[in-house]
């Protein structure tokens, strides 16, 4: 029985892509290894990942005795769940950035021909309440205009109602990202006294004052043009393969099977190693480590460089209890480099180490999109490919 692992280190990226001035100049000296290294010094412990390829590919160090390589993003922009999207094998279309300001009218009218009951709670305001339930704006906590958020009260649209107004929204609309999410612990009413305005453009939910997060929380991310059927987790599931989704992948990756959105990164990585020991028969685990990220938009290098250096505790205490068989991949999804002056992703090359007692020493060299990931992961269990990426498998076995 064999088992195949994801560990993503959110934003752990090493370099600025060559393409960054495409997106966000200013981005083009972004570096979050280096720079954390730079500001920490000798406080940034890391040898494990240093000797599975990060000194490789950062300071041309010897090749390590197991894989490694490093990819593009293929999708545009830098953002976790388009990035997993890709990491599990499907790169999602190029988007646009779009407002309710500019779009209400035609997203109003989409809504009421699907049968919605649609209004403006607010005057002079291009919010929209669908059904008395559910607040219809822009996402306040991304990039101006890459995401439509439908904040909803349970109590008022059950989740499995929600998502299907979600899939509406999606439908006629061509943002990065449509995100569909409530809970019971809040009222439309509060909901509705919570929406602002940001950046004299924006108008929508301050999720956070909305109370929505917490117990009985759900949530439905959808990606412009992401064929998730023909994504790993996806496939896996049509064939009974089990996957679990640890940490972040459980909100950001589509999928069946045993899942668990851990934040903290000690309650995280325990999980991991619980889950591993337990499964005794083929399965996939994937693992996103969130907070990495959250320290990269708290723009704080110091708590970003004690989750590297408890990660890196955790692989070296984890690799030598692999068994024979199994596969660990440890990677990244962008940047987020917390020295670059804002606290937005940088878009940034990530590396990619393979590790595993059959695993052969070699360098995959740069991947021109992270769907290889997903691609390995069906070759390595013998399923249907990804509808993207080429599997590297016969280069790491």
């Amino acid at each position: 029985m064999s088992k195949m692992m994801l560990l993503v280190l959110d934003s752990f990226g090493i370099g600025a892509m060559d393409d960054c001035a495409d997106f966000v100049s200013e981005d083009c000296d972004a570096n979050t290894y280096k720079h954390i290294r730079e500001a920490k010094k000798n406080e940034l412990n890391i040898p494990t990942m240093y000797d599975l390829g990060l000194g490789t590919l950062v300071d041309n160090q010897p090749a390590p005795d197991n894989a490694y390589g490093y990819s593009k993003l293929a999708h545009h922009g830098a953002d976790t769940y388009l990035g997993h999207q890709e990491i599990a094998g499907s790169t999602p279309d190029k988007s646009h950035k779009r407002l309710m300001k500019d779009i209400h009218g035609q997203m109003k009218k989409a809504l009421e021909k699907e049968g919605y009951h649609v209004t403006y709670p607010i005057e002079s305001c291009p919010v929209l309440l669908v059904n008395g339930a559910a607040v219809v704006g822009d996402n306040l906590e991304s990039v101006v205009g890459n995401i439509i958020n439908v904040t909803a009260d349970f109590k008022k649209m059950p989740f499995d109602d929600v998502k299907k107004l979600g899939e509406v929204v999606r439908a006629n609309v061509d943002t990065t990202r449509v995100i569909a999410f409530g809970g019971p612990y809040t009222t439309i009413e509060h909901i509705l006294n919570c929406v602002i305005e940001k950046n004299d453009v924006q108008w929508g939910v301050d999720t956070p004052k909305a109370k929505v997060y917490g117990e009985g929380y759900n949530v439905h991310h959808m990606g412009y043009g992401v064929d998730i059927d023909n994504q790993f987790p996806m496939i896996a599931a049509q064939h009974d393969l089990k996957v679990y989704r640890l940490g972040k992948t459980a909100d950001v990756l589509h999928g069946e099977g045993p899942s668990d959105p851990i934040v903290n990164t000690t309650d995280l990585l325990k999980k991991v190693t619980e889950t591993y020991k337990q499964e005794q028969g083929d399965a996939a685990i994937l693992v996103n480590v969130q907070e990495t990220d959250l320290a990269g938009h708290a723009q704080d290098v110091d708590w970003y460089c004690q989750l590297l250096n408890e990660a890196d505790q955790w692989l070296s205490d984890f690799i030598p209890e692999m068994e024979e068989d199994d596969i660990l991949i440890i990677m990244a999804d962008h940047g987020n480099d917390p020295t670059i002056g804002h606290s937005n992703h940088t878009r940034e090359y990530v590396p990619i180490f393979v590790v595993g007692d059959k695993v052969k020493k070699n360098n995959i060299g740069l991947r021109e999109t992270m769907a290889d990931v997903g691609a390995t992961f069906c070759d390595f269990f013998g399923l249907p490919a990804t509808a993207e990426g080429e599997s590297f498998l016969d280069e790491i076995l």
